[in-house]
């Protein structure tokens, strides 16, 4: 069975937060704890029931232009990354979700929620290394 990635992260006020991530697709467990869609767009074939989600942060996905030019490859995956980055670190509606985000894990495990195919290669991972280094 495959683990899906996860971090720990020490906030400022000392307390660990789990955040992992995981595809839509993949069956809700219990240990999920808050499940969050960090996509633009809804997951094709997936219903609500089906995403047992707590919230769909929108916000936090790359802007439409970026998705569209990654166009999930790989090779175009660290240039992506970056300019990912600069959009959750500069657009309001991306930083207010990431502080969402934040307080969301330091009630609980946090499982980031995406549709791509690639567990690598994917807007998730990108956010779940910047929530790490947020604090």
């Amino acid at each position: 069975m495959r683990r899906d990635p996860h971090i720990e992260i020490r906030c400022k006020r000392g307390v660990f937060m789990q955040v992992q991530v995981k595809r839509v697709y993949d069956p809700p467990e219990a240990a999920d704890g808050r499940r969050v869609l960090v996509d633009r767009l809804w997951p094709r074939g997936v219903t609500k029931d089906q995403a047992q989600l707590t919230g769909w942060l929108r916000g936090v996905a790359p802007t439409a232009a970026l998705r569209k030019w990654f166009g999930h490859d790989p090779a175009r995956f660290a240039e992506f990354s970056q300019l990912y980055v600069v959009e959750l670190a500069t657009r309001e509606e991306a930083r207010a979700g990431v502080a969402q985000l934040l307080d969301w894990a330091s009630q609980g495990t946090l499982t980031l929620v995406y549709g791509a195919r690639d567990p690598i290669h994917n807007q998730a991972m990108v956010l779940l290394h910047y929530l790490q280094k947020m604090d």
